[in-house]
């Protein structure tokens, strides 16, 4: 539908007062296109109309010899201005309540996240001591069974010599002497749980003490535990390899990832890596390597990078 025709002059003096052209139009058709105090009456009294700013659609052509601008009074330029000042008043107060329900919302939800994040992080930690809880029970009874296998062992032996029992005491501090060199294999055999056991708890003591006297420097913790991975894997996937088994202490790169730790060297050497050349290196001898320790190296390393609580919840020094 084509807009209505309106009175040019009287619209532009309406838009010279502030009004938009949608509102000058459609009061100037409604109002009859015949004055501008009729149009800014009707303006007045239709202000809070839900159509107000829509363009007029009825087309009603309307010729009227413009009016002179001298013929505005006074009063209804006084009235044109408060409706303005009361429309400017009307939208500050409208972005002001809804500014301030936006911000009411906004820290609505930052406390549900806070809170969320909180409960998500609280059970985390509950769930890596239950965890931690569960190894070492396991740990605890690995060794038991260990033991006592070892006791078994040695009072079948003592009864194929024919010997008397002896106490409990003495069944744990006493190893057998006779036929030493025929049972030293199956002996040796037997304690290989109880050394690895031993061993993967001072691996794990080292890289606790690590994280705790670090923990404010969580980047360089983790590229240790991660540099130290490297070297343990490779030498754990070729122990043939002269270069994976000798380690240059001097070195920027390790120096600076590893050797700035006491714990980092101390970890080497749990893994059976020892100082040669007045100390210049590090170095493993072939047959000193063993992959069930460096699988548990691997194992503690892994646990290490992966737990975000490893080495924060004990209080050991």
């Amino acid at each position: 539908m084509d807009v209505p025709e309106v009175n040019k002059k009287l619209l532009d003096e309406l838009e010279e007062m502030g009004f938009s052209l949608a509102r000058a139009m459609r009061a100037l058709h409604y109002s009859g296109n015949s004055s501008l105090e009729d149009a800014i009456s009707w303006l007045i009294d239709h202000e809070n109309d839900p159509d107000i700013d829509e363009m007029p659609s009825v087309p009603v052509k309307i010729e009227i010899e413009g009016l002179e601008s001298s013929s505005i009074s006074e009063e209804v330029k006084l009235k044109a201005q408060k409706l303005r000042e009361k429309s400017r008043k009307r939208n500050k107060e409208e972005d002001k309540k809804l500014e301030h329900r936006k911000e009411k919302e906004r820290i609505r939800a930052g406390k549900e996240l806070q809170e969320t994040k909180k409960i998500m992080e609280e059970n985390e930690r509950k769930r890596f001591i239950a965890l931690r809880k569960a190894e070492k029970q396991e740990e605890n009874r690995a060794r038991e069974r260990v033991r006592q296998k070892l006791n078994d062992d040695k009072v079948e032996r003592r009864a194929r010599l024919g010997l008397a029992p002896q106490s409990n005491a003495s069944l744990e501090t006493i190893t057998p002497t006779v036929h030493e060199s025929k049972e030293t294999t199956s002996v040796t055999s037997k304690r290989v749980g109880v050394e690895s056991t031993t061993k993967a708890d001072l691996m794990r003591d080292c890289l606790r003490s690590l994280r705790r006297n670090n923990k404010d420097d969580e980047f360089k913790v983790k590229r240790a535990f991660e540099t130290l991975l490297i070297y343990v894997r490779n030498v754990a996937r070729d122990p043939d390899e002269n270069k994976y088994r000798k380690i240059r202490l001097s070195n920027p790169a390790f120096k600076e990832r590893v050797g700035i730790f006491t714990q980092g060297i101390k970890f080497l050497e749990l893994c059976g890596f020892e100082r040669v050349e007045g100390g210049k290196y590090l170095f493993l001898p072939r047959d000193r390597f063993e992959l069930a320790v460096f699988k548990s190296a691997m194992n503690q390393l892994h646990s290490a990078i992966t737990n975000p609580y490893f080495g924060l919840l004990s209080t050991e020094a």
